[in-house]
């Protein structure tokens, strides 16, 4: 058995952990899959390479409402694959490569491994490993659902999907979360002809309700959306499939496609690493639960210098938020007698999607049924990007910003837009609410420049309608 003094799971967000305090230290990483987890090689950052050019091809539609004629001519689906992994495959090599040869208190298993107990692991290959202080970071992987044909090649998640040979020129997709949302976005803007189909209605349920609603009429207008409908099999027909889909009322029909992408949500790897063996406590979903210092949990108390973040002991699943969780536990691992606690206040998510979403903090149904909140209290409102300068340049008809506040606080709780660039127009909300900023100070405490689009979030605030405190300074 190799000692260590810690030793990491997962090579994602846990890779940030080696600070040069440990560069006297022995450390392992152990990881299966590939060098740099999940957002760098098959989430986050390949997605908006590819969803950025979608952006551009989608324009042409538009440019001819505002009296520009454009043409796209072809998308060069292996040159922006190409492209798009000649990047992240060599930074995924050469993160892997220092690790492994470059560092010598460093040992890079590149196998998985499980527990053996609460501080010893067994790799694949027979290999094992003791530390003093373990931190898990494995992340999560996508669900597949049990149908015929589900192993088949042309059936794919977001693992597999980005590195096809050719653009598909049919594309099913089973799913209606964020996933779902930007593949189907990428591949219609692309010229694919894509048919998605979800359980339920509307697309984005766990959004606000009334960004679920018009995102999925918005998608509608681009694309197949089919709702109440999943997949029931997968057969291979020529170079394709055919796919059989029910419907809600025990319906069937067969969809031809190229590609089937099944974007049905992702799991933790929690399952992957018997953590029975470990004696540590789980989550009734299956997430390895851990205290606001992110410590693991075995009955109920801390493990010493044992800690978990990331996908696998968080509900966002969001590289963002395992980050911020990897810096914690960053400090705590070097200052175990003054910890830091995690912050999941406001955590904002986007979906780089068309159109796009961001969203930060509670919807508006969260917010009415809040034990704390009264329903008189909850404030809303929601303003149309047409209604400003900028969305008339844009003849935007479907973008728009809702903001919910507390009437008494002037505290806003909530904000969720849906339109172009959605995630940029969202930082100052968010902003807003880790500092504890309110409503009429934003509003009126800066100048807002016009007629730019953030004008929208501006006219949101005032919507409101809650009033400044007397003798507020303001800037208009």
């Amino acid at each position: 058995m190799t000692f260590y003094d810690l030793a990491i799971i997962g090579s994602g967000s846990g890779n940030s952990l080696i600070t040069p305090f440990w560069d006297n230290r022995k450390v392992a990483i152990i990881d299966g899959g590939t060098f740099g987890g999940t957002c760098l090689n098959t989430g986050c950052i390949p997605t908006k390479m590819y969803a950025y050019p979608a952006q551009l091809a989608s324009a042409v539609k538009e440019a001819a409402g505002l009296g520009v004629d454009m043409a796209l001519e072809q998308v060069h689906w292996p040159r922006m694959r190409d492209r798009i992994f000649g990047r992240i495959d060599a930074i995924s090599d050469g993160g892997r490569r220092y690790r492994d040869e470059e560092l010598d208190n460093v040992s890079l298993y590149a196998e998985y491994a499980r527990f053996t107990g609460p501080k010893t692991l067994v790799t694949a290959s027979g290999a094992t490993i003791e530390a003093e202080q373990i931190v898990i970071a494995a992340g999560s992987r996508a669900v597949l659902p049990d149908v015929p044909g589900i192993d088949l090649p042309q059936v794919h998640t977001s693992d597999s999907v980005m590195r096809l040979p050719e653009l598909p020129g049919r594309v099913l997709i089973v799913g209606g979360g964020f996933v779902a949302a930007e593949f189907a976005a990428v591949f219609s803007s692309f010229g694919s002809q894509v048919i998605q189909i979800n359980r339920s209605a509307p697309l984005l349920k766990s959004a606000d309700a009334l960004v679920s609603e018009r995102f999925t009429a918005a998608a509608a207008s681009r694309w197949d959306v089919r709702l109440g409908w999943t997949l029931a099999a997968v057969e291979e027909a020529g170079g394709g499939v055919k796919a059989t889909i029910r419907g809600a009322d025990g319906g069937q029909e067969t969809v031809d496609a190229d590609i089937v992408l099944v974007a049905t949500g992702r799991v933790t790897n929690a399952d992957t690493l018997d953590i029975p063996a470990a004696g540590y406590d789980l989550e009734a979903d299956g997430r390895i639960a851990v205290d606001a210092w992110q410590r693991v949990q075995r009955n109920g108390a801390p493990v010493d210098g044992v800690y978990a973040l990331g996908d696998v002991s968080n509900a966002y699943q969001l590289k963002h938020v395992a980050n911020h969780e990897a810096r914690v536990v960053a400090h705590n691992l070097e200052h175990p007698d003054n910890l830091r606690r995690s912050d999941h206040r406001f955590v904002p998510s986007a979906v780089f999607t068309q159109p796009q979403i961001a969203s930060v903090g509670l919807t508006e149904e969260q917010a009415r049924q809040d034990a704390e909140l009264k329903g008189s209290d909850v404030v809303t409102a929601v303003q149309e990007y047409g209604t400003t300068a900028y969305g008339w340049a844009m003849e935007d008809r479907t973008g728009f910003v809702k903001l919910i506040a507390d009437r008494r606080s002037g505290m806003l709780l909530g904000a969720h837009i849906m339109g172009h660039e959605a995630s940029l127009l969202i930082q100052p909300l968010i902003q807003a609410m880790s500092f504890g900023l309110d409503v009429p100070s934003m509003a009126r405490g800066q100048y807002w420049i016009h007629p730019a689009l953030m004008e929208v979030v501006e006219n949101a605030l005032l919507a409101l309608g809650i009033e400044a405190p007397a003798g507020a300074a303001t800037a208009s």
